[in-house]
C-alpha cells in the first residue's frame, strides 16, 4: 500500500513539474512574448490614463485657486452667466506655496 502511495505521489509530482516547465517554455515562444508585451502595453495605457486624469484634476484645482476660470468683471461670473467657485485667500496661498501637496479646501 505504501508503494502505491509513493508511486502516485511521484507521478503527481512529475505531472506538476512537466506542466510548469511547459508553461515556462511557452512564455518564450513568439506567441508568448507577444502576449506578454500586449499585457505590458495594456498596463502602460492604464497608467497613462490615470496620469491624465490626475493632471486634469490638478489643473482644475489650480484654475480654481488662481481664479482663471472666473470672469474678468470682478464679480466672479463666468461667461455662461453662472458663478465660478472660488477658494478663500488662505487656501489659494497654500496651494500656490505647495502645489504638490494634497489639495484641501478646508482651513487648517
Amino acid at each position: 500500500m505504501a508503494r502505491l502511495f509513493w508511486a502516485a505521489l511521484g507521478a503527481a509530482a512529475g505531472v506538476y513539474a512537466v506542466r510548469k516547465v511547459t508553461k515556462a517554455a511557452e512564455a518564450y515562444t513568439p506567441t508568448g512574448v507577444a502576449h506578454g508585451l500586449s499585457d505590458f502595453a495594456d498596463g502602460l495605457r492604464e497608467l497613462a490614463d490615470a496620469v491624465r486624469e490626475g493632471m486634469s484634476e490638478r489643473e482644475e484645482q489650480l484654475r480654481l485657486a488662481l481664479g482663471i476660470d472666473a470672469g474678468t468683471d470682478g464679480t466672479g461670473s463666468d461667461a455662461l452667466g453662472g458663478h465660478a467657485a472660488r477658494l478663500d485667500a488662505e487656501t489659494a496661498r497654500r496651494l500656490i506655496e505647495d502645489p504638490t501637496g494634497r489639495f484641501d479646501t478646508r482651513a487648517r
